[in-house]
């Protein structure tokens, strides 16, 4: 969260700064939906073999908020920032062990999980193409991963993440539309408490429509 509060400051300056050389300064809405595609893999003391696999994908909209700056030759830097959150899917199952020595140390019960994508901050760079209006587009997302579980005596934590994107738009004077993929590194998280080990992986990517409004 540090290095994300930080690179915010950092891009606000810079923006803010390059509005001296007498270009634009937009301030906006983006509106957006698409597809999250989500693979991940659980495993059970440590063991290959003792390993669950799922793979997941959500249909998700949202919106977002964004400043940038625009130079006189079109190019633009920006920040965007996503108050929602992005469901990546969750999971349950059932276990049942009797092959423990006491009831307490048996291996059963139900077993859920969730994943969601929150505080989603995109530091960005525009390109014209010299297409029509047509423009391109890459850019760095930071995010957190928060958890949600249901698991006998153990917890998944949240992590902190990072990414890219790549984008192709059209400009329509205020408003613009682009396609978007996105995708994000690989979440690791070791469930703590209980008295066996967990670990879950997974790796998400995003692919989507995104509608812009310059006030």
């Amino acid at each position: 969260m540090k290095n994300k509060i930080t690179a915010i400051i950092a891009s606000l300056f810079l923006i803010l700064s390059f509005n001296t050389l007498q270009a634009e300064t937009n301030f906006g809405i983006s509106l957006m939906t698409g597809q999250a595609e989500t693979s991940g893999s659980e495993k059970e003391n440590g063991s290959a073999d003792d390993k669950n696999t799922k793979s997941v994908k959500e249909t998700f909209m949202g919106g977002s908020l964004y400043l940038e700056h625009v130079s006189d030759n079109g190019v633009a830097i920006g920040i965007d920032y996503v108050p929602l959150e992005v469901e990546l899917g969750d999971g349950k199952r059932t276990d049942s062990s009797s092959g423990a020595d006491s009831t307490s140390e048996a291996d059963t019960g139900d077993r859920k999980a969730s994943a969601s994508l929150e505080n989603l901050i995109t530091l960005y760079a525009s390109f014209p193409l010299n297409v029509g209006d047509l423009y391109g587009k890459v850019g760095y997302h930071m995010v957190d991963v928060t958890t949600s579980e249901t698991l006998p005596n153990a917890s998944y934590g949240d992590d902190d993440i990072t990414g890219f994107q790549v984008a192709l738009g059209k400009s329509f004077d205020r408003t613009k539309l682009e396609i978007f993929y996105s995708d994000f590194e690989e979440v690791s998280l070791t469930a703590t408490g209980g008295s066996g080990s967990h670990k879950i992986e997974a790796d998400a990517d995003v692919l989507g429509l995104k509608l812009s409004i310059d006030f």
